[in-house]
């Protein structure tokens, strides 16, 4: 080999590939190259250009995923359960043993949720809004109140977040109770199924257990009284499960389970019925106390309650314990099942209720939709991924809250949200999230009365409504009001009605935790003042507004 060829062949060791390719395309220097030194610079040119393309094919991929990196991260699940007129005051999470333990004790429990307002259809609205009852504008549990109606269909249910959801490519599943009027013939009928939602079994009209009709996904499915095949909680969860295994791992899922438990007609598994036979409803606090010194409605009852209205109440009580034994169920066999497909650590679950309930407090039997600690505190319990276990958070939530947490986690711009609730992730879990608490929030009731008087109870004239039992009323056209509830700063709650007495209800918390004093007449005006002047700016907040009150 000639000195000119063993030079290349050395050089050939650093010279590019596509340099090679050239210079062994010269015949002269082939020439006086040996056949096994032609084959080792053919191999050396292999080798490098193979590296090279290996190389590229790695930038590639790499440059591909940075370019799709907000399709590679995995949006976690959610899960909502809502129960129906469960209380925290009164015991109303004692039965749940299984849910405190799988979702409180692996997460948080906040001590200091309400409703912005006390009854089913409202505060249903609410939930799904973000919204005061002033802003979704349904007032009661009627279609004139705006209960699922057309006004509601046309005005807020096009942009409840699941719509949010949905466009965030969630699968989303509904099944239970929706609102109290859903189904009916002026709210649209079973053919009316809301946006947003990919598979949608509603019940019609208010809770029931058996025989009740379901709207699935828009078409009508009538059921009976067989336990196995028909007892609503069960089937909510029956049909979450197959959801769950029909679903596409491909993108997240979102469901809403609303079983109709703890409200009437307080109706248990078999299993359940002999359950809590000798538990009654708490004695402590204002239980059976007179409502002085209260707005009109609630110095009405006779004190003390007679004896029918408390063995009334005493076996409504146990038996809401009851059915919510099947709710406990729920979330057990839930859990279970998210575990065996391996997607309960990326899964949000909440845990809460609609409103409150009362059972004897006041001398009122049982019912909500009034402004007490009763009846608008409702338990909230949340685990999911950053939210360390066994926590107990102070911070005051609201139930509007709920859908601005729940589009935080899925990953909405919450600034183009029109809401007036806002996400409680960072307080739930401050390694994700920065924020603040509110101060103080606004709990509003428009009440509800019969044109004409109750037959049952014909002494009571027209104007009143939920005379039961031993006609004692629940509600009436003037049990209209609005509250500044706070916390922060000091635990008072400060409420105005909209009656012919412009009553004033004013109550220290810290000092009289069961509200048994009104002490309007002794605060002190300049409270008064500033109280008056926060709720004032409350009802007329929308969006933005109702989080940057000070």
């Amino acid at each position: 080999m000639t000195h000119r060829a063993s030079h290349f062949l050395k050089l050939s060791q650093f010279i590019p590939p596509f340099v090679l390719l050239f210079a062994t395309h010269n015949p002269r220097l082939l020439d006086t190259v040996s056949q096994a030194d032609r084959l080792r610079v053919w191999s050396g040119f292999v080798l490098m250009a193979s590296s090279r393309v290996v190389s590229t094919c790695l930038f590639v991929a790499l440059l591909t995923c940075t370019l799709r990196c907000s399709q590679c991260v995995k949006l976690s699940n959610i899960i909502l359960i809502l129960t129906d007129d469960q209380d925290v005051e009164m015991g109303g999470m004692m039965p749940m043993k299984k849910t405190k333990a799988l979702i409180g004790d692996a997460g948080v429990t906040f001590s200091n949720a309400f409703t912005a307002t006390p009854l089913c259809c409202p505060s249903r609205s609410s939930i799904l809004t973000g919204k005061y009852p002033h802003n979704h504008l349904v007032r009661n549990n009627s279609i004139s109140g705006n209960c699922s109606g057309t006004a509601w269909q046309k005005e807020a249910e096009p942009f409840a977040f699941p719509v949010y959801l949905n466009k965030m490519r969630y699968q989303t599943f509904y099944g239970g109770k929706y609102l109290n009027q859903y189904g009916s013939k002026d709210a649209g009928g079973v053919g009316h199924v809301p946006p947003g939602w990919d598979q949608w079994h509603a019940l019609l009209g208010n809770s029931k257990y058996y025989n009740y009709t379901l709207s699935v996904n828009g078409k009508e499915e009538k059921h009976g009284d067989n336990y196995e095949k028909d007892y609503l909680t069960d089937l909510v969860l029956n049909r979450s499960l197959h959801f769950l295994e029909e679903r596409s791992p491909n993108h997240p899922f979102f469901m809403m389970l609303c079983p109709p438990s703890p409200h009437s007609p307080w109706t248990a598994a078999p299993q359940y019925q002999q359950s809590f036979s000798d538990v009654k409803a708490p004695r402590n606090g204002s239980f059976n106390m007179p409502g002085k010194d209260k707005h009109w409605l609630l110095r009405q009852p006779a004190n003390p309650m007679p004896n029918s209205s408390v063995e009334y109440l005493d076996n409504a009580y146990r038996r809401r314990w009851q059915t919510l034994l099947s709710v406990d169920d729920m979330v057990e066999q839930l859990i279970k099942k998210l575990d065996s497909i391996k997607e309960l650590s990326n899964t949000y679950i909440f845990y809460t209720s609609d409103h409150g309930y009362h059972t004897g407090q006041f001398s009122l039997p049982i019912d909500k939709r009034q402004l007490y600690e009763f009846d608008i505190r409702i338990p909230l319990l949340v685990r999911g991924p950053g939210i360390k276990p066994k926590q107990t958070l102070q911070s005051p939530v609201l139930n509007i809250d709920l859908s601005m947490t729940i589009l935080d986690i899925a990953g909405v711009n919450l600034s183009t949200v029109n809401m007036d609730g806002q996400s409680f992730l960072p307080q739930m879990a401050p390694s994700l999230r920065n924020g603040t608490e509110r101060p103080f929030f606004l709990v509003e009731y428009t009440g509800e009365g019969h044109s004409s008087e109750d037959p049952s109870c014909p002494k009571l004239g027209p104007g009143l409504a939920e005379c039961f039992p031993d006609c004692v009323c629940e509600d009436a056209f003037n049990n209209t009001y609005a509250c500044v509830r706070a916390l922060k700063d000091a635990n008072l709650q400060y409420c105005e009605f909209a009656d012919n007495e412009s009553f004033v209800e004013v109550y220290n918390l810290t000092s009289d935790p069961h509200q048994l004093e009104n002490i309007v007449k002794k605060v002190d005006p300049t409270l008064l003042q500033i109280m008056n002047q926060r709720l004032i700016k409350l009802q007329s907040c929308t969006g933005d507004s109702c989080r940057n009150i000070k």
